[in-house]
């Protein structure tokens, strides 16, 4: 009974006031029964939610609890609770007892009794604040240009104590937006449990890494994309009962949802033990549908990718759950619309993984200002692992191969301007900044490197839509346009069309 992801989920749909434990039915060691339950635990909570959405709170361990529901007014609430607007408030201990607490540790006691409480704020006003924190970042930008072209010393050095205040105000900033995922995924437990009793299925479900942080509004637009994938985990992943035991599995099939950080973003992964997906039959499916032709020579990674094209299905029939309505093509659109990206591996008759990657925000992030040619570029400072310089020893092993050997590790080069169309200028000094995403490493071929810059992101519009190595634009102090490269999309790009033309 996972009892932390109950109280989350009620506070999202109402307002726990207060919680405690009831210990008074504990008995002496000697008739403790260790099979038996003993601890209750007491709720004052407030909802505009009817009764049944409540006790939805608990179907998972309805039969493991007694569920005793009691509607309180202000007159019977315990006079311990204390309410003032929709504040909750942490009563401070009497003084006799916080002296004994300071005695006996008082590094806990200010754990303990600290004077902090939950302000509850309209997300509007938060995302109003992110604006104007973005524009405020602009505006720094332009001022340190015009600091740096005045030649004024004084001028220069209050412009860099101002940007190191302004950077720590933004981070404080973004913090309050970051949640943890724990209460979204909570809701996605009456999703499996539903989707389980209409296919006459047995599955547990276990979520891991609750308690990532991730930016409010990426996870709120992840949501239907979960929900969908898990539907069809159900659906299609995890066998009948039946189909298991004959396979020689456990007859209770098993789906976990994890998140955890990874390389400056979050990554969910949803992974079930079913019965894998079958490549013949994802090959041959698309070339039913005019996907592919029988000519054509996959890798695996675009076998699997077929599976996200527009009215791909590889259900016999349609259900109530999938195979129907919003596609896998539309969730990676919804995924990939968050500048997040999504894979799958699988192993024929063990399971299936779905991958999720995220960026922590999307509005503001640390970047690294590079140019090309003319053009200048931000690569987000998370993905980037080094910077070394293109010498000449570099330059004639690239010319050989189109691959420099970086402390034994074989590492793709792209070159940014030819890989924009960009002429090359033929500069004096070029750079390779080594970037990552995932497991796979690439050099981006470069000519400046200018350093580190707080990147507001903004979208390009209609016009750079089908541009798919660019996530977003940013706007400099000089005035000038700034393009945020998609580093998943660049590596993406070198490995998979290395991989055919070696046919790996």
């Amino acid at each position: 009974m996972d009892l932390l992801s109950i109280v989350k989920y009620l506070d999202v749909i109402g307002f726990v006031v207060d919680l405690r434990l009831d210990l008074d039915d504990i008995p002496s060691f000697n008739e403790l029964d260790p099979i038996d339950a003993y601890v209750k635990l007491e709720i004052i909570y407030e909802t505009n939610e009817p009764e049944s959405e409540i006790i939805g709170a608990f179907e998972f361990v309805e039969e493991d609890i007694e569920l005793k529901i009691e509607i309180l007014n202000s007159v019977n609430i315990p006079t311990t609770v204390v309410q003032e607007e929709s504040f909750p408030i942490i009563l401070e201990p009497k003084k006799e007892e916080l002296r004994e607490t300071e005695k006996k540790d008082e590094s806990t006691q200010k754990n303990l009794f600290s004077n902090s409480f939950t302000l509850k704020v309209d997300s509007s006003k938060i995302d109003k604040l992110i604006n104007q924190m973005s524009e405020l970042v602009i505006a720094n930008a332009k001022i340190t240009e015009h600091a740096i072209k005045s030649g004024n010393a004084e001028l220069e050095e209050s412009v860099v104590d101002m940007s190191e205040i302004l950077e720590e105000v933004r981070t404080g900033v973004m913090n309050i937006r970051m949640i943890q995922v724990s209460d979204s995924f909570a809701k996605l437990r009456r999703v499996v449990s539903e989707s389980t009793k209409k296919n006459d299925k047995d599955i547990s479900f276990e979520i891991l890494g609750g308690e990532t942080e991730l930016d409010k509004t990426v996870i709120e637009k992840i949501s239907d994309p979960l929900v969908h994938i898990l539907r069809n985990s159900v659906d299609h992943g995890i066998e009948s009962p039946d189909i298991r035991i004959q396979n020689g599995k456990n007859p209770k099939g098993s789906i976990l949802l994890k998140a955890y950080h990874d390389s400056g973003t979050i990554v969910i992964e949803i992974i079930d033990d079913g019965a894998g997906i079958n490549k013949e039959i994802v090959l041959n499916k698309a070339i039913e549908k005019g996907l592919i032709k029988d000519t054509d020579e996959l890798v695996e990674k675009e076998v699997y990718d077929l599976i996200f094209k527009a009215g791909f299905s590889t259900a016999e029939k349609i259900s109530d759950i999938s195979g129907r309505g919003v596609g896998m093509d539309v969730v990676k659109r919804n995924i990939e619309d968050l500048r997040g990206s999504v894979s799958i591996s699988s192993k024929l008759g063990q399971s299936t993984t779905i991958k999720i990657r995220l960026p922590l925000t999307l509005a503001i992030i640390d970047g690294f200002l590079v140019e090309a040619s003319s053009s200048k570029f931000i690569i987000p400072l998370d993905s980037i692992q080094e910077c070394i310089e293109y010498s000449s020893a570099l330059k004639e092993q690239m010319e050989q191969n189109g691959y420099l050997t970086l402390r034994s590790n074989i590492l793709p080069i792209l070159d940014i301007a030819k890989h924009f169309g960009e002429p090359d200028l033929k500069k004096d000094r070029k750079n390779i900044v080594v970037v990552k995403f995932g497991s796979n490493q690439v050099g981006l071929k470069v000519d400046e490197l200018f350093g580190e810059f707080q990147t507001v992101i903004k979208p390009l519009g209609e016009i750079f839509k089908n541009v798919s190595d660019i996530s977003g634009g940013t706007l400099m102090g000089n005035g000038d346009i700034a393009l945020i490269l998609d580093i998943q999309k660049l590596i993406e790009h070198k490995i998979t069309y290395k991989e055919s033309e070696n046919g790996n």
